[in-house]
């Protein structure tokens, strides 16, 4: 067969496939037949992988692999697929660690709750060109971490089976650089509303957050000072509505939490910073704060400026925006 008749036969299969991945629903009909033809090695094999793409099975599941931050990422049955949102959370553990927290110049990567890895190998990739990089990550379905240590081969790194810091070994304590972590965060009542590609083919560990969806932020965030090396970071995707919770949680336990989003991306991340100690003028001088305590030297200024707040929540005015500024000044 010539190259002009290989072209035209690959065009009819894919228009053919491309028709029936869109008689079953399929959104993105043309290019997921692109992906299949590309993946099928014998019609037979394209005719079997199109037949469990019409039947609801991920798209991701049936290929073999997800793309992540421009990374093939292996996923396979029985692993949750990574979404394009957390790509987001790959980014601000990237940019959050451009400062290493040890003196040799390296970071120590976690990916807690890791499922295929995608995170961690996704934010060790992006780092391995600006130093040394230790990876390790953790989860509690030995499906997803035997589909783990595929992945995390490629930059090297250390895959464990356990729940949450318990996988973990001890030498980690107090050496984290960054902990990345994509928990569940859909509450329990609301599996049932999710698409049938996520509720029927991804481990239900993966996807229920318990009862308001911040039940494992909340274990996640009590550990995390343990783990965290000084001025480590704490990273975790949650929604918006979520995320004055899972902040919360890292605010109880000390961490200085701010909060993230990319509209576009509808990503939001919450990310916490251990700081034990505030350094004043005196190199030899700390004090201890818990969060939204103000500093002495601040404490009549910001309530003045809650007074003028309770006059004007919400409006944007400078009293609204004073207070705002002196809480952030007292971190």
């Amino acid at each position: 067969m010539s190259a002009a008749a290989k072209v035209r036969a690959s065009a009819k299969v894919r228009a053919s496939v491309t028709a029936r991945l869109r008689a079953a629903g399929c959104v993105f009909a043309e290019d997921e037949a692109a992906l299949l033809v590309a993946a099928a090695r014998t019609p037979g094999q394209l005719g079997e992988m199109v037949g469990r793409r019409a039947a609801g099975m991920p798209l991701e599941h049936v290929i073999g692999w997800a793309e992540f931050c421009g990374l093939r990422i292996t996923v396979g049955p029985g692993v949750f697929v990574p979404r394009r949102r957390s790509e987001f959370l790959a980014g601000q553990a990237i940019a959050a660690a451009r400062r290493p927290a040890h003196d040799d110049g390296g970071w120590v990567v976690v990916d807690l709750c890791c499922g295929s890895a995608a995170v961690g190998v996704a934010v060790a990739a992006g780092l391995r060109a600006l130093g040394r990089v230790e990876l390790h990550a953790a989860d509690i379905d030995p499906v997803a971490v035997q589909c783990a240590r595929g992945n995390v081969a490629a930059v090297g790194g250390t895959v464990y089976q356990g729940d949450l810091y318990g996988a973990l070994p001890p030498a980690l304590r107090g050496r984290v650089s960054v902990l990345v972590v994509n928990a569940p965060y859909v509450p329990t009542a609301e599996i049932p509303l999710l698409p049938p590609e996520a509720r029927l083919h991804e481990p239900l560990a993966a996807l229920d957050g318990g009862p308001d969806g911040v039940a494992i932020h909340r274990r996640v965030a009590a550990g995390a000072p343990d783990w965290l090396a000084p001025d480590g970071r704490l990273l975790i995707e949650t929604s918006e509505r979520q995320a004055p919770q899972t902040a919360a949680a890292m605010t109880a336990v000390g961490l200085m939490a701010a909060v993230c989003a990319d509209e576009e991306m509808d990503a939001t991340v919450v990310t916490g910073v251990k700081r034990l100690a505030r350094k004043f003028l005196s190199p030899k001088r700390y004090k201890i704060l818990r969060p939204n305590q103000p500093s002495p030297a601040n404490a009549h200024r910001l309530a003045v400026a809650r007074a003028k707040d309770e006059q004007c929540a919400g409006c944007g005015c400078r009293g609204h925006q004073a207070t705002a500024r002196w809480q952030t000044m007292d971190w």
